[in-house]
């Protein structure tokens, strides 16, 4: 059975998350019907990352084995047309080797956080960007950033239902850039990493906003890092501003 990459953009807010769920819209579960009308076999998709509800995606990418051979463009066109009218649109679409993996191929993974600093509710950018209404310090948060960068035990930054074996992860970036837009000064945390624990972003973004409105002063954050203890995390930012933005292979299957 040929198997295929997608590069997959998608806005989270209508879906429980990436993961097909019993009852409840998810991603997964949309693209998977939308395969369903050009492929009898069902075919099940497999993701780089499971994104959770409310989490957004530029760059998202699964893999699926199907029954027949397609044209790469025209399998991508058949799954936008049946994906009308969610929010999710394939990108790219690749012919794969029958081992390439869309989660364990991968060598990198990004994210990007969107805050926007403005007291008035956001409009057009509502649900898909965090709403800050103090003022935010960047250089004291590029100062606590700092602290974050290599390999460290990220129990405090975690989900306490995070399944992974180790709390140990490489962060190998984060980016901190503030941008004049029409609805306010918008902050954007780029990170950059193999992989990532559950949570582990947003709990970063959340403890990074403490640091830029001031209650914690930068050297907080090591000390929160250091602690291992989920309770010295900062409060975690909401879903609403985090977006799945690139996964990276070698060789770049979608080159």
């Amino acid at each position: 059975m040929p198997r295929y990459a997608f590069t997959i953009e998608y806005n989270g807010q209508p879906f429980s998350g990436w993961q097909r769920q019993p009852d409840q819209p998810s991603i997964q579960g949309a693209i998977e019907t939308a395969l369903s009308k050009i492929d009898k076999t069902a075919p099940l998709l497999s993701a780089a990352g499971r994104t959770d509800a409310g989490v957004h995606a530029y760059g998202q990418v699964a893999h699926v084995d199907m029954a027949t051979d397609w044209d790469p463009f025209r399998l991508s066109e058949a799954l936008n047309f049946h994906l009308k009218p969610d929010p999710i649109a394939i990108t790219a679409c690749a012919r794969v080797a029958d081992d390439w993996h869309a989660r364990f191929s991968a060598v990198e993974r990004n994210y990007i956080y969107r805050l926007i600093n403005r007291r008035a509710p956001l409009v057009h950018d509502a649900g898909l960007a965090w709403r800050v209404q103090k003022p935010l310090d960047t250089a004291a948060m590029r100062a606590g950033a700092v602290h974050l960068i290599g390999t460290h035990d990220f129990t405090t930054f975690r989900s306490t239902m995070c399944q992974s074996k180790s709390p140990l992860k490489t962060l190998d970036e984060i980016t901190i850039t503030e941008n004049p837009t029409p609805t306010g000064p918008e902050i954007a945390i780029a990170v950059r990493a193999r992989s990532f624990l559950h949570n582990q972003v947003r709990s970063i973004v959340g403890t990074l906003e403490r640091v830029g409105s001031g209650g914690w002063q930068p050297e907080d954050v090591k000390a929160a890092l250091d602690a291992k203890d989920r309770a010295a995390c900062g409060p975690v930012a909401p879903p609403d501003g985090l977006y799945l933005s690139r996964v990276v292979y070698n060789p770049d299957v979608f080159a």
